[in-house]
């Protein structure tokens, strides 16, 4: 009997040393996962928050547009550019911001849409124009238009 005793003794220190290294093993994910968490929302985010939020300014409507659609038919837009603050500086040599840019993208994003798109894909489309009116009126990192609001929108 006393040599079953040794048989068993040294299976049960190696089933329990590996039990306390799988608790070991598992806790140190769980911390690790921990201070990933911590590091994510205590620094991440504060890289947002220091980013420069624009400040709303003045809005400018502009006149409203008959494009041709793609497959034949027209729409008639309307569009009114949310400015900001850094726009009142005048960008552009202080002659303020001019709608033409605008107006152009406009025509070329509806001109290439189907009667279809316009009346069912509205919302994509407005976004679509709003990311590159944004991006033809940001200068040196600074943004001069923030949002683009649809002030006319007919079709036929």
């Amino acid at each position: 009997m006393a040599r079953n005793k040794k048989d068993e003794t040294p299976a049960d220190d190696e089933a329990a040393g590996g039990g306390r290294k799988k608790i070991l093993v598992v806790g140190l994910a769980a911390v690790l996962a921990l201070a990933g968490a911590a590091y994510f929302f205590l620094f991440a985010g504060s890289g947002e928050a220091s980013a420069e939020e624009p400040v709303a300014g003045e809005v400018l409507p502009l006149e409203s547009i008959a494009v041709n659609l793609a497959g034949g038919g027209y729409l008639k837009v309307g569009i009114a550019l949310q400015l900001t603050e850094a726009a009142a500086g005048g960008g552009h040599g202080g002659g303020g911001v001019d709608g033409s840019k605008a107006l152009d993208l406009v025509i070329s994003t509806y001109s290439q849409a189907q009667p279809g798109d316009v009346v069912g894909a509205r919302d994509a489309l407005k976004e679509a124009l709003e990311q590159k009116i944004v991006e033809a009126y940001t200068e040196d990192g600074h943004e001069m238009v923030m949002d683009v609001y649809l002030t006319e929108y007919v079709t036929q």
